[in-house]
């Protein structure tokens, strides 16, 4: 009989056959949210890219009670000072207008209330007497984290906007044994060069947002969004779980949605916010007035 070779797996099997422990172990993959022995979803660019479409036009306005966690301070320094129990109240319509409303714990008076129609914002703040009014983007962050504040930014996490004209995307798929999610790195191109503006994260779980991260010109992140949780509200998804942080302006809030009314229409009224009496005007981006001498009137 001719010698025939034998492949070396096939030795390597027989060889493992006869040991109480096989040198080859199977191993389960589990991720969080993931159900055992799951499957991955495929989804291509272009449907990503529609995905994000469809979420955005399918909201028109909405009206939302959320409890909220306020923190002031970054990861970068080390220190973060959280806030429990804040309630808080947002309407929004579109293209831009948006009020958010915050109440401390327990007492339940007003914490903060602030006001965008996209382009300008008010934020009163009542335990500071002070009514600010200025345009949303942030040049300089303030020392007082409160200033910092932006109904704007806001919106921008909640409702990630589709591409614009001139933005083009590169697909990656980050999956490893403890993360599967695509990418889209939206970029643009700017004097030959190119931009990265943002990047919109989808589970590859369920195909749901999970993630938006914006940045600005030099690559620093402006705001890092997730999401979780997605439950249909009037026929609408929308994640009940919400984190924004915002590092450059040294604070982040945690949403978790008690209830939403979604296209069920929000009156001009609830975007109006007028300067209460007795309080200081400050224009942003000017030095605050120093506050009155104890015992004094304003």
């Amino acid at each position: 009989m001719p010698f025939r070779r034998i492949p070396f797996i096939f030795i390597l099997c027989l060889t493992c056959w006869g040991l109480s422990s096989c040198l080859v172990k199977r191993r389960l993959i589990t991720r969080a949210g993931a159900k055992p022995s799951q499957t991955l979803l495929l989804a291509s660019r272009a449907e990503l890219e529609q995905k994000i479409v469809e979420q955005y036009e399918a909201i028109h306005d909405f009206s939302a009670t959320v409890d909220m966690t306020p923190a002031l301070g970054t990861t970068e320094k080390s220190q973060i000072t959280e806030f429990k129990d804040v309630r808080g109240f947002i309407v929004f319509r579109k293209p831009a207008d948006i009020r958010i409303i915050g109440l401390y714990p327990v007492v339940r008076n007003t914490a903060f209330d602030m006001v965008s129609n996209g382009t300008d914002f008010k934020l009163y703040v009542p335990s500071r007497d002070r009514f600010l009014v200025g345009r949303n983007e942030v040049e300089r962050p303030s020392s007082n984290k409160l200033e910092n504040l932006r109904p704007l930014h806001f919106l921008e996490a909640l409702l990630v906007h589709p591409l614009e004209p001139g933005e083009r995307t590169i697909l990656e798929n980050f999956t490893d044994e403890d993360n599967a999610f695509y990418i889209l790195h939206v970029v643009h191109e700017t004097a030959g060069q190119l931009e990265l503006l943002r990047t919109v994260w989808f589970s590859r779980l369920d195909l749901r947002l999970a993630r938006q991260i914006t940045l600005d010109p030099a690559g620093n992140i402006l705001t890092d969004a997730r999401y979780s949780n997605w439950q249909p509200y009037d026929g609408v998804a929308f994640p009940k779980h919400v984190e924004i942080n915002r590092p450059r302006d040294e604070y982040a809030v945690v949403l978790d949605v008690v209830k939403m009314d979604i296209n069920k229409g929000v009156s001009d009224d609830k975007f109006v916010l007028n300067q209460p009496e007795g309080t200081t005007l400050q224009i942003v981006g000017d030095a605050p007035p120093p506050a009155p001498a104890k015992g004094s009137t304003r």
